[in-house]
């Protein structure tokens, strides 16, 4: 039964080596393909990927051959993963916890506003060098095209993405046709526009519609890195088990044989055998 770690890891790290693949294959035919917004993707997929085919593969190696240092490699890497996910992990609750948009009176769907997301994201969708891809990606993806031929009524019963409630529209408390100097309205007011082209794509609520996207996405990605965490610790805790085992491997004379060579006394047993000896005579 004390191989049996050995085995388990054996088998857990051929499934995530085959597993591997996939993903590789998966960054690379988005590195191809540069006309979706998946092809943001590729590059943490190429990473995750060729990160987890090394760890399985000298995970698989040190188990099922007995390499104390492939095992050791492994679980190196295994500890630093943990440590990384923990951090994106906590990082990621802390920096979602603001947003989830604000009900609007007789509409099924909300609205979104910028100041109420943290400021790294705001920082982040800002910058003029982010915001560009993300609007290329967001007019590539025809998202509001989808409701361009939408009627007043499909306004009042039908929901919205955040990005389609943000960018396809303007905020609902614009009011068109009025004195602009008599009225204060909403900035995003005055940057939409009706050509396609335009719509309210440089609006304030169009990049707090991405964000509350980002948000979603990564609470989703939030609570699969706390399982994957859990099954990592497990994982990892096995695997040192196995690496005894492949030490006591490295180091198992034939049967048989004798295995002690000589023994080393603790550093306190001179002092103590004499303070014994010295207590005996006096007694």
């Amino acid at each position: 039964m004390r191989r049996l770690s050995n085995t388990v890891i054996g088998f857990l790290n051929l499934f995530s080596l085959l597993a591997s693949i996939p993903i590789i294959g998966a960054g690379l035919y988005m590195a191809k393909d540069s006309t979706t917004c998946e092809n943001f993707l590729q590059t943490p997929l190429l990473v995750i990927g060729f990160i987890v085919l090394i760890i399985s593969l000298a995970g698989f190696i040190g188990a099922c051959f007995y390499v104390a240092w492939a095992l050791w490699v492994y679980l190196v890497v295994m500890l630093l993963l943990i440590i990384v996910l923990m951090v994106i992990t906590v990082f990621s609750f802390v920096v979602t916890s603001q947003g989830g948009g604000t009900q609007i009176p007789g509409r099924v769907y909300r609205e979104y506003h910028l100041q109420d997301y943290s400021p790294w994201l705001r920082a982040r969708v800002k910058d003029p060098k982010y915001w560009n891809n993300i609007r290329g990606c967001i007019f590539g993806s025809k998202t509001c095209a989808k409701v361009a031929t939408w009627t007043p009524v499909d306004y009042l019963r039908n929901d919205m993405t955040p990005v389609q409630s943000g960018c396809c529209k303007p905020p609902t408390s614009c009011t068109y046709g009025q004195d602009p100097v008599m009225m204060v309205q909403d900035p995003d007011c005055y940057k939409w526009n009706n050509d396609p082209n335009l719509l309210c794509y440089e609006c304030d609520s169009c990049k707090a519609g991405v964000l509350e996207s980002i948000r979603r996405d990564w609470h989703k990605l939030s609570v699969l890195n706390v399982v994957m965490l859990i099954l990592l610790i497990g994982i990892y805790s096995i695997g040192c088990c196995a690496f005894q085992n492949t030490r006591r491997a490295e180091t198992d004379y034939p049967y048989g044989h004798n295995r002690m060579t000589k023994v080393r006394p603790r550093w306190d047993f001179y002092w103590w055998r004499w303070w014994r000896d010295r207590r005996e005579q006096l007694w």
